[in-house]
């Protein structure tokens, strides 16, 4: 319950700040943002920050963006200013949720492995 908490309130300050944390120069392409994000975790799986389970997840949410942006693009006048913005918004939530799921821990790190699976030392 903690970490949906934890993680609502984070997607909701990101969300917030986000004109805040625009990219230097304005807007970002979304092919910018798809392969840092792509990048991003990769990187959490080699490093052993996401589990399998965690960039499985995240990789789907990633392709559903991905398929979404191809149904905008359908029409061959390109996006729409409401696309680009629904495309941001759910880009935004997904780095948000990457973030959050590369720093969670799940279980790894010297702090976890002093207690067993039922919380004992």
């Amino acid at each position: 319950m903690k970490k949906v908490l934890a993680s609502v309130l984070f997607v909701s300050a990101l969300a917030a700040a986000a004109p805040v944390l625009a990219a230097p120069g304005g807007w970002q392409s979304i092919n910018e943002r798809q392969a840092r994000l792509d990048q991003r975790i990769d990187i959490g799986v080699r490093n052993g920050s996401l589990t399998r389970h965690e960039a499985r997840s995240l990789r789907a949410e990633f392709n559903q963006i991905a398929r979404l942006e191809a149904r905008y693009r359908q029409t061959g006048r390109g996006l729409e200013q409401w696309e680009r913005r629904d495309l941001d918004a759910r880009f935004d939530r997904l780095s948000a949720r990457i973030k959050f799921e590369r720093h969670d821990r799940d279980g790894r790190g010297r702090y976890d492995d002093r207690y067993d699976r039922r919380g004992r030392p």
